[in-house]
């Protein structure tokens, strides 16, 4: 065989690997950015339905997705109902992604008197995940926005969210409403989730000894660190 025909050979292997990487890189990019978000809960605004530490994936598909590499978005199939876990792109800096549950959709009107919500005047019994940490209330009404809220309504378009933990969630209360634009999806499943630990030694790519001690650290604390009943919790 001649050397010209080995150069093709390995050209031809080198090039099918190439086109192999590569549509596994556009299937890889159009699940993350148009079907199934990854996110990490590193707060405890949903707590006791999410805390920190639980890894989980989201629906994107449900309420139009993203397209890779372009500006559109594929049609909905609905838009989020009262009651959705959503991801979202909070509105303060349009980046950040936030998780919270939410309440009430454009056209309805949001009132809180003394922790208790109200939807278009009717009280809506808070689900037994949500928590209030805080027996204090607000007073008088109408001061603070935490347990004593409006009447709003809510605009054509846009969402009223907010956390489960009721007295400790930054959400819709202080800083407005979600525009539809801002949606990422509605959460699914808790697929990992791993105890924060205070204790647990920090690594960094410029300390490469670091990776070594965290990699020990953590092994020898794994069983403790997997918060196990929470693998494979659907979330609704």
């Amino acid at each position: 065989m001649s050397a010209t025909a080995d150069n093709r050979k390995i050209v031809g292997f080198v090039w099918g690997w190439i086109k192999t990487i590569g549509v596994a890189f556009l299937l890889a990019l159009t699940v993350k950015t148009s079907i199934v978000e990854a996110y990490k809960v590193d707060s405890g605004s949903m707590e006791d339905t999410l805390i920190e530490g639980d890894y989980l994936f989201a629906n994107k598909f449900l309420y139009g997705a993203q397209l890779p590499l372009v500006s559109g978005r594929l049609p909905a199939i609905r838009d989020p109902q009262p009651g959705d876990i959503v991801l979202f792109k909070f509105p303060g800096d349009s980046s950040t992604v936030y998780i919270k549950r939410c309440l009430a959709v454009g056209g309805q009107t949001v009132e809180i008197k003394n922790k208790t919500l109200y939807i278009d005047g009717v009280i809506v019994a808070a689900p037994e995940p949500v928590k209030f940490a805080d027996r204090q209330s607000d007073s008088p009404i109408g001061l603070r926005p935490r347990d004593n809220f409006g009447p709003v309504t809510v605009p054509d378009g846009q969402f009223f969210m907010m956390g489960d933990n009721r007295d400790f969630s930054y959400d819709s209360r202080f800083w407005g409403f979600v525009p539809r634009r801002f949606l990422v999806g509605q959460a699914m499943i808790i697929h990992w989730s791993w105890a924060p630990d205070l204790q647990a030694p920090e690594w960094s790519w410029t300390d490469p000894l670091s990776l070594g001690s965290a990699l020990l650290y953590n092994t020898a604390h794994f069983f403790d660190r997997v918060q196990w009943p929470r693998l494979g919790t659907i979330l609704d």
